[in-house]
C-alpha cells in the first residue's frame, strides 16, 4: 500500500489520489491507536487528522513510511524532530485556511465588542464599532496577513507582535500592520486576536505578566491553541473584568472541567476548531496535501546513507567496507 488516509477527504481529491497510487481509506483507525500503528508497516504516505499524533511510537512502526500530510488542526502533537530523524517529510497546507481564520476573527471580534457592553460617558451599557478600536494581532501568519488586510477596511488601527519577527523586519510594513512590543500593544488593544503557531517555549506566553496589562474592557480571539495562555491568568482577568471576553477556538482538554480555573469563567466562549474549518478552506488544504504528497511518492526515495569505497589503506583493521553515514 502506498496511502493510507485515515481522515476523510473531498471525493474529487480521493479518486485522483486512487488514480495514481494504491489506496486505503479507513477512518476508523483514528480512534484506535494500535490499530493505526499495525496498519502501517508497508505505508509510505499517511493522512491523518489532527486527533492522531505523529509521535516516535508511531514512526517506529512505520519503517517505509516518507511523508505524513494533515490537512487539518495544528502541528502541536507532530513531533518533528522525530520525524526529521526518521526521513519523513510532513505535509502541511498552511495559507489554505488564512481567510477562513481571518473571516472568522473578524467575525468573533465584531460579536464581542458590540455584544459584551462597556459603560458609556453617560451611564448607559453599550457596545462598541470595530471601526473605532485598535486591534492587536499576536503571531504573523498567513491569517494575519488576511486581517492586515480586512480590518482598516472598518477604519480599524492594526497593530501586531510577534516574539520570532523584530519590529524592523519590512515585512511588518509589507503587510500594513503596525510592529509593537507585547506590553504597549496589550495597553493599546481595544481587542486582540491571536493566530501565533504554537511551540513548546510559548506554553504560558499569555500569563499574568501580559495579561495583567491589558486594556480594562478588553475582548480577546484566539484561533491559536489554549496553551499559549496561563489558564489560571486568564481567568484572573475574566472573574475581575479586565478582560471583559475571551473567544478560545482550540482548547486541551480538561481545561474547562470542575476545580479548573476557566470553570465557569464570565465571558468564555469555545468553538471546537471552527475558524479554519469552511467547506472553501478544506478543498484548498486537501488540493495541496494531496499533490504534494503525490510529487513525493512519484520520485525516489532518498537513499538511507551515503556510501564510499575505501582504497585498501583506508579501511579499518577488521577489514569491513567503511561506511559514513549522513
Amino acid at each position: 500500500m502506498s496511502l493510507l488516509i485515515v481522515e476523510p477527504l473531498e471525493a474529487d481529491v480521493m479518486q485522483w489520489l486512487s488514480e495514481r497510487h494504491a489506496v486505503e481509506y479507513a477512518p476508523e483507525l483514528a480512534a484506535s491507536p494500535a490499530e493505526l500503528r499495525d496498519a502501517l508497516h508497508q505505508v509510505q504516505a499517511l493522512i491523518v487528522p489532527p486527533g492522531v499524533a505523529v509521535d516516535a511510537a508511531l514512526l517506529r512502526a512505520a519503517p517505509r513510511l516518507r511523508v505524513v500530510g494533515r490537512m487539518s488542526g495544528g502541528g502541536e502533537n507532530i513531533d518533528l524532530e522525530a520525524c526529521r530523524a526518521a526521513r519523513v517529510e510532513v505535509v502541511r497546507s498552511l495559507t489554505a485556511t488564512a481567510a477562513a481564520e481571518a473571516e472568522f476573527a473578524v467575525g468573533a471580534l465584531l460579536a464581542l465588542l458590540r455584544r459584551v457592553p462597556v459603560q458609556s460617558s453617560d451611564g448607559m451599557l453599550v457596545g462598541r464599532e470595530l471601526g473605532c478600536s485598535t486591534i492587536g494581532l499576536i503571531g504573523l501568519s498567513p491569517a494575519a496577513r488576511q486581517l492586515g488586510q480586512l480590518l482598516p477596511a472598518f477604519g480599524t488601527r492594526v497593530v501586531g507582535y510577534d516574539p520570532s519577527l523584530h519590529q524592523s523586519d519590512p515585512l511588518w510594513r509589507q503587510w500594513g500592520i503596525e510592529p509593537l512590543p507585547l506590553r504597549e500593544l496589550m495597553e493599546l488593544s481595544d481587542g486582540v486576536s491571536v493566530q501565533l503557531a504554537y511551540f513548546a517555549r510559548y506554553r504560558g506566553l499569555l500569563g499574568e505578566r501580559v495579561l495583567g496589562f491589558a486594556k480594562p474592557g478588553m475582548v480577546i480571539v484566539s484561533s491559536s491553541h489554549s496553551a499559549l495562555f496561563d489558564d489560571i491568568a486568564l481567568a484572573d482577568a475574566l472573574n475581575g473584568g479586565r478582560v471583559l471576553a475571551a473567544w478560545l477556538d482550540s482548547l486541551e482538554p480538561g481545561l474547562l472541567e470542575p476545580g479548573r480555573a476557566l470553570y465557569g469563567a464570565p465571558g468564555l466562549q469555545i468553538t471546537p476548531r471552527l475558524a479554519g474549518t469552511t467547506r472553501e478552506s478544506r478543498t484548498r488544504a486537501a488540493w495541496g496535501v494531496a499533490r504534494r504528497i503525490d510529487e513525493l511518492l512519484a520520485a525516489p526515495p532518498e537513499p538511507a546513507a551515503d556510501f564510499r569505497v575505501s582504497a585498501p589503506a583506508d579501511l579499518p583493521d577488521r577489514g569491513s567496507e567503511q561506511r559514513r553515514w549522513r
